[in-house]
């Protein structure tokens, strides 16, 4: 049984963890509000663009622009993978990783390109695919940050003849719950509806330039939504771990001081016994 000074040295240790635990809670809460506020604000603008794109390429599926189409003759595909840079999120990233293995299965020539450390560390030990990497961009949340990203995947896309690029994220729904989602970014996939107007479309300066500048709109947006909601899943994430860390800590101080009261009952009744049978024996 350990003595009580090392249960004392546990205890303060386990104690100053909590402290740090719950001072990194409350950290992630106040980025989580942020985060929130961000994402509510981009996700009418990311919507709309979206949409757009999608009603022009419905109501011209003879297009060719790459953006919109998938056109014959490409070579492989592209995954883009987005994880945090940091850990003590929980199962934030590992989720991730595991539908990232199960989509490589699936396409195992697939070209990686890993948005965030945790991704990117992990993919550059297990596959040699990895092309592009962009990490520690979660510190300093910017739309000229994910424009420039956006930029670079969609020069890739056009460059690297790429067939299509699919994307792997958390999606933020409540601190509790992050959705992970695999869709394809690029081209984009025309919007399924049943009540389509029949208006002609008059595009000034000509098609392929509103559709070239919307296009690139359209993934700027998209990539920085994205980003938005992967840093809101991700502070949800390390909330409710973090949370749960102090819990457990404070648990482990309760189970820890009741084993530090009982060894020093027993040390006080041994010392009581040792006194009263030096007492008898002088007698």
């Amino acid at each position: 049984m350990a003595n009580i000074k090392e249960i004392k040295m546990r205890i303060e240790s386990v104690k100053n963890t909590r402290q740090i635990t719950n001072a990194m809670r409350m950290v992630a809460a106040a980025k989580l509000r942020k985060a929130q506020e961000n994402i509510i604000k981009a996700r009418p603008y990311a919507d709309h663009i979206n949409n757009m794109l999608r009603m022009i390429k419905l109501k011209n599926k003879a297009t060719d622009h790459p953006i919109l189409t998938n056109v014959e003759g490409k070579g492989k595909s592209a995954f883009i993978i987005v994880t945090s840079d940091r850990g003590l999120c929980g199962s934030f990233n590992s989720q991730i990783i595991r539908k990232a293995l199960k989509h490589i299965e699936q396409h195992p020539d697939a070209d990686l390109i890993c948005i965030g450390k945790k991704s990117y560390d992990y993919f550059r030990k297990h596959s040699t695919n990895v092309t592009e990497k962009y990490i520690n961009l979660f510190n300093e949340m910017d739309f000229s940050v994910s424009s420039d990203v956006a930029e670079k995947i969609l020069e890739l896309y056009l460059d690297q003849n790429y067939k299509k690029i699919d994307i792997l994220y958390n999606e933020f729904k409540s601190a509790i719950q992050q959705d992970i989602i695999v869709k394809q970014l690029l081209p984009v996939k025309p919007i399924e509806m049943e009540d389509v107007t029949n208006l002609d479309f008059l595009y000034e300066p000509d098609e392929d330039t509103i559709i070239e500048e919307i296009g690139r709109k359209h993934i700027k947006v998209e990539i920085w939504r994205i980003m938005l909601e992967s840093s809101a899943a991700e502070q949800g994430a390390r909330m409710t771990a973090m949370d749960s860390a102090t819990d457990n800590a404070t648990d482990l101080i309760g189970e820890l001081t009741l084993r530090y009261n009982r060894v020093r009952q027993a040390s006080i009744t041994t010392e009581i016994i040792e006194i009263a049978s030096g007492a008898e024996a002088l007698q």
